[in-house]
């Protein structure tokens, strides 16, 4: 479900809306002069149009589905905490992947993995599907029907002017991230706060060069 956020405006009150006066005279040279008409509707103040509705989880589900048909992107993970970290990844449709990683970097084409390791490179087969979550790392779609969103406001994020929502979830457990949606709808970062037996930590996602030709990723 969505938790619209409805914006209106409404007078304070109302001023006089008709005034009526009638003028009689028992002059028979004279004739009666007419009576003032109605005072127009400008002395009203009109209400202000209401702002439209926000249906937050619409715009966040839309902004994935947007993320989803990307041909190309660049996406930077960061992680905060007792074990910091900091990986980037292209992706290249339908199923090639770069992951540059501080052991090494990792080349996924289709179900085989390019794997550098301290130096040395292994190409190894791997299931069908176990990189297609990266595409959906919070898996909004596999789980929006335990969703909510609210619209938090605008503000800019490296430069961007960005959307702000917190997105709730129930499935496969409860929580909540930040996400932010760029200019064209599209997912500019996304935030998460948990624990592990480490320790508290933040994972941020920045997304960027959406449909960049100039990413290639080619089989070492």
């Amino acid at each position: 479900m969505s938790l619209p956020r409805v914006l209106s405006s409404r007078p304070a009150g109302w001023l006089p809306g008709l005034l009526l006066v009638v003028v009689a005279t028992g002059a028979c040279s004279r004739q009666p002069e007419p009576a003032p008409t109605a005072t127009a509707a400008k002395d009203v103040a009109a209400p202000a149009p209401a702002a439209p509705a926000v249906d937050a989880l619409a715009e966040v589900t839309a902004s994935m589905e947007r993320f989803l048909a990307a041909r190309s992107f660049h996406a930077v993970m960061t992680v905060e905490g007792s074990q910091p970290m900091q990986n980037e990844m292209d992706f290249v449709a339908p199923d090639r992947y770069r992951m540059i990683m501080p052991v090494g970097t990792q080349v996924i084409i289709g179900d085989t993995m390019y794997m550098e390791m301290h130096g040395q490179q292994t190409k190894v087969p791997i299931p069908e599907g176990t990189v297609s979550q990266w595409r959906d790392p919070m898996k909004i779609r596999e789980n929006r029907s335990g969703m909510s969103a609210e619209f938090l406001g605008e503000e800019n994020v490296d430069g961007q002017r960005a959307r702000r929502y917190r997105v709730r979830h129930t499935q496969p457990e409860p929580g909540e991230f930040l996400y932010w949606i760029d200019r064209d709808g599209r997912p500019l970062q996304l935030r998460h706060s948990g624990e592990t037996a480490s320790g508290p930590y933040t994972m941020t996602l920045a997304y960027s060069r959406f449909d960049d030709p100039a990413i290639t990723i080619e089989s070492p």
